[in-house]
């Protein structure tokens, strides 16, 4: 079967998770990505943990169905190397220190006037200009700057999500920008600079809390696991000392909720509660309410009223429950990529079931090969070793 982008190579000098992240997605509608690292060293993500048999999670994530090429952009033997990949790519990737890419003529400035259909998409913190553009932009630090923080936690302690969600945000906005720009270069033949900084792109996803506080508006508040601006909606206990998640969410579930689930039908038209603005207002009351009618129910109990009663809700799992998710079982969405630590499950991409799902690459394991396909021989190859370059 055809994959959409077969025959488009890409490019990338990428670390840790946003860039990666864009390019994995690349190679999963089968793109050739060719990665280049550093040699000795790789990717740094490469040593963020040990968790795969060995291999870092996030590296393993991130990584699958690429080609890893070891090169020293900074020596002067790497450059011929270089400026043939670059000659015979779609697309270059890099989310390298502020202005190292430049300084390496890898800008879109550089390169375009001699390969006008190349698309080059620089991924940063905080973009490619402004005062901001020369600071260090970790992922937990782009939550903070965002406002994610402010909105997240519970009232007294602000809290990160437990994935890196900034980077996550800007590796899909570049996936899609760099979707588009292949779609327009078929249109007008010519390439472009994408610029994708991960604060512009986590400030795109706060749309809801910064137009909740608009114009001076009181911003939503840090509201735990539960909803900030909608009740009930969240974390609810039961009787067995397990815990029920669940959302209501307009007037006529919240009746059927108070009849057929806590069997309070008159709770329904309690003032404190007969819109969902004042049931927010009176949050600690109609959660001591809920508690209360769970009290003598266990976890399955109010499932099964919740289900009958076509009231949203799901169960709180841990990471073990959704390896082990019956959902994902039932839609086959599980396939096994290899590794250099042997075969690992991995899900695959979603909206599709025909993603190739490449092995995770060793470091350096293609250096030689594609090499050779530049024209290098055994001879050359030996001596770029020889001399740190690869």
């Amino acid at each position: 079967m055809t994959l959409p982008l077969e025959g488009i190579t890409v490019v990338t000098l990428e670390h840790a998770i946003a860039a990666p992240l864009a390019t994995r997605q690349l190679a999963d509608l089968g793109a050739r990505v060719i990665k280049i690292e550093r040699p000795g060293v790789g990717d740094f993500a490469r040593g963020y943990d040990e968790r795969v048999r060995g291999l870092s999670s996030h590296f393993v994530w991130t990584n699958r169905g690429k080609q890893s090429l070891t090169l020293d952009v900074k020596r002067p033997e790497a450059a011929s190397v270089l400026a043939e990949l670059v000659a015979r790519a779609d697309v270059l990737v890099q989310n390298l220190a502020p202005g190292a890419a430049a300084r390496l003529g890898l800008s879109y400035e550089a390169l375009s006037g001699r390969h006008p259909r190349l698309i080059v998409c620089d991924i940063s913190g905080y973009g490619s200009d402004g005062p901001y553009r020369d600071r260090k932009a970790y992922d937990l630090l782009i939550q903070s700057e965002s406002g994610f923080l402010s909105v997240t936690g519970t009232p007294d302690t602000p809290a990160k999500a437990g994935c890196s969600i900034a980077d996550i945000a800007a590796g899909m906005q570049a996936h899609a920008n760099i979707l588009a720009a292949l779609i327009e270069r078929d249109r007008t033949g010519r390439g472009r600079c994408i610029d994708v900084a991960m604060l512009d792109s986590m400030v795109e996803w706060m749309g809801f809390p910064m137009y909740y506080a608009f114009d001076g508006a009181e911003p939503p508040p840090r509201a735990g696991a539960s909803h900030a601006t909608i009740q009930p909606y969240g974390p609810f206990p039961a009787g067995d000392g397990k815990t029920v998640m669940l959302g209501v969410q307009n007037e006529r579930e919240w009746v059927s909720f108070c009849r057929d689930v806590l069997g309070r039908p008159g709770l329904a038209q309690d003032e404190r509660f007969t819109s969902n603005s004042k049931r927010v207002a009176h949050r600690d009351a109609l959660h001591a309410a809920i508690a209360d009618a769970f009290a003598g129910l266990t976890a399955r109990d109010v499932i099964v009223r919740l289900d009958a009663a076509q009231i949203a809700n799901a169960s709180v799992n841990d990471m073990h429950d959704v390896w082990a998710h019956p959902q994902l079982a039932a839609r086959d969405r599980w396939r096994e990529v290899a590794t250099p630590a042997g075969a690992v499950p991995a899900l695959l991409p979603p909206g599709r079931d025909d993603a190739p799902m490449g092995a995770v690459p060793a470091l350096g394991e293609h250096t030689d090969a594609i090499l050779a396909e530049l024209g290098y021989g055994g001879h050359d190859i030996a001596a770029l070793r020889a001399q740190g370059a690869i």
